[in-house]
Formats: structure tokens, sequence, C-alpha cells
């Protein structure tokens, strides 16, 4: 075994020995043999249930110590199971965790090097918050609340990141009240019509919600008179939670970004009638500069924030859902692109806020 080979086998002892829940270490263990007997469908089934129980509260610990192994296992699954691409997204996944790896030809199968040797030569750097060496997930399982950050019941409230939530019903009568003692009886209403356990005052879904804004707000600002978690990177972060992971990669001179490529301005429609109880307002998607080139690399970039299945809301079919957010010069600052996936995965989101 060389360089990769000892690396990774210490990686999995590492991850083996400080995995917190005792169904962890079989899953993991369970997977790696069915890899071994080259099992491909089977270990990809392992290897799902196995996220979903290291994402669990508690498990932070050993859900970023199984990232890169989760990545690079699923990469080598897909490979043998005839899916080159899917599987080099996950090694890219794995590369943006590990950038010094390699992989041994006498281990694994032609189609695996190729589709790993395709994904570093290909590889984006993994993105992390402004003036952070870590990616947006291990980021944000650092992040503490600062201070007195939860939003208060004035005047402006609903223009805040409750906004990417809240109903056309909620917001016409949200409008309709009179400045006062009401603002915060709305409130407190609208936390505990989200409340996983009615009634019980520690409500995890407003808790959760305020963090995702609060962390938003702190890495997300992309000008002085706008909150980060207004922006479109933080109201993807506020509805989706940090991705499985990230990467960024510079326009380079005649690159398309033409409107079938998926560029988009985003507006709530103001045509969506406020009658329409229990449903929130939709993402319209208006065509911007058709046919456009990048034309200076180092202003222009595409970054994109990669959403697995274990992830994503309820009801979302897709196996994975790339958001896509683009920068160039008179076109904008991280514009989320405005594709189908990614409207219905936000969609999605916000339809599963209320209980």
């Amino acid at each position: 075994m060389n360089r990769f080979r000892a690396g990774f086998a210490g990686l999995c002892l590492g991850v083996a020995a400080c995995l917190a829940a005792q169904s962890l270490p079989e899953l993991f263990h369970k997977a790696k043999a069915q890899v071994k007997g080259e099992s491909w469908a089977e270990a990809l089934k392992t290897l799902n249930a196995l996220e979903v129980e290291s994402s669990q509260p508690g498990n932070e610990t050993a859900s970023q110590q199984l990232a890169a192994p989760l990545a690079f296992y699923r990469g080598v699954c897909e490979a043998n199971l005839g899916h080159p691409e899917k599987a080099q997204v996950d090694f890219e996944a794995f590369l943006a965790l590990q950038p010094n790896a390699s992989m041994d030809p006498s281990m694994y199968s032609k189609k695996a090097v190729a589709a790993f040797e395709a994904a570093r030569a290909n590889a984006a750097p993994t993105v992390a918050p402004a003036g952070s060496k870590v990616s947006i997930f291990q980021a944000f399982q650092e992040f503490k609340m600062p201070p007195n950050s939860e939003e208060q019941a004035g005047m402006h409230w609903a223009e805040g990141p409750v906004k990417w939530i809240m109903t056309a019903d909620e917001k016409r009568r949200w409008s309709e009240l009179a400045p006062g003692a009401d603002w915060q009886d709305f409130v407190d209403q609208f936390w505990e019509a989200r409340n996983p356990q009615p009634g019980n005052p520690d409500n995890i879904f407003k808790t959760s919600f305020e963090r995702r804004a609060a962390f938003a707000d702190a890495h997300f600002v992309e000008a002085e008179e706008k909150r980060g978690s207004l922006t479109d990177r933080g109201m993807v972060f506020v509805l989706l939670g940090p991705p499985t992971y990230a990467g960024k990669k510079p326009l380079r001179t005649g690159d398309d970004v033409s409107d079938h490529s998926g560029m988009r301005n985003e507006q709530i429609d103001p045509s969506l009638s406020p009658s329409a109880t229990g449903q929130a307002p939709r993402i319209s998607a208006f065509s911007a500069a058709a046919g456009a080139r990048a034309l200076d690399a180092s202003n222009n970039w595409r970054e994109v924030w990669h959403y697995r299945k274990e992830l994503l809301p309820k009801g979302v079919g897709y196996q994975q859902v790339d958001v896509e957010f683009l920068t160039k010069t008179g076109y904008g600052v991280n514009v989320m692109q405005r594709d189908p996936a990614t409207l219905a995965t936000l969609e999605a989101a916000r339809a599963g806020t209320r209980r």
C-alpha cells in the first residue's frame, strides 16, 4: 500500500475509534467489507444508512470524520456500477477533504482509477467562509451563536431571514397588524406553528433556524447594506443548511454562462395571491443576459454547493442537488442559478417548515 493506502487506512481507524453511536462502527465496517467483496449496490445502501445515522444530533465529530471515507467509498461503488459521472463527483468531494491523496491502481479497478483521476483533473477547492481554512460544513459545526442574536419582534422582523419561510397568508396578516404588543404575539404563534413538539418551550426548529441565519450573517455578507442571511447564498443556507461539500472555480474566457445553462435573476413573485393560505411565495425565474460570456477570470467565478439526498427536504426525488452561484462583472455576486432542481428543492424546504 503506498502513501495514500497507509494514510487512508489510518483515517479509517481514526473514524472507527471516534464514532459515538454503537451502530456507526458496525455500519462502517459493514460497508468496508461490502466494498472489499465487490457488493457495490449493497455497499452504497450501507453508506447511505451510515451518513443518515452520523447526521443525528450528538454525532457531529463522527460526521466530520466520516465525510472523506464516505465520499471515497461511494466513488468506488459508483464507478464499478457504471456511473463514472457520479463517481467523479464523489471523488471530487473526497479530494476537497484530502487534496494530497492518490489512488493505488493495484487495489482498485480501472473504472475507479479513471474516475478518480478525472476528479483530480477537475477538482475544485473546498469553499470556506471568508477568513476560514475549513469547509462550510466544518465552520458551521464549530460556529458559536453570538450573544443577543435572537430576532426581535419589531417593525422590520418580517424583512429579515424569516421572510424565506413565511407563507403568503402570514405576510398578509403581519402587514395588517397594528404596532405594539401584537407583534410579539404574532411572532410567538409563528414559531409555535413550526414547533416539532407543540408546547415545548425548547423549539428546536426555531433554534436551528436562528443559528443558520446567524452563521449566514457572519459569513455571507457581500455588501455593507445587506445582511448575509438575505443574500442568495444566505437564503439557501437558511433553508437547506450546510452543503455536503462545496467547490469554486473561475469562469475563464469563452465559458458559456448563457440562459440555457441556468443564469437567472431572482424575484419574489408579487402576483401571488395573498389569499393562498399556507403557500410560501414562489421564486420566479427571469432570464438574464442570454449569450453572455465570462471575460475576466479574476472577477468571474462559479461556486457550487452539493447536497446529497440525505440532506434534502422530504419529498425531493433527486439523489443530489447542485446549487450554483454565479459571479460575473456586470451581473452580480454569487447569484443563485434558477434551475428546476434547485427551485423545487427550495420550495420543498419552505413547505416543510410548518407542522
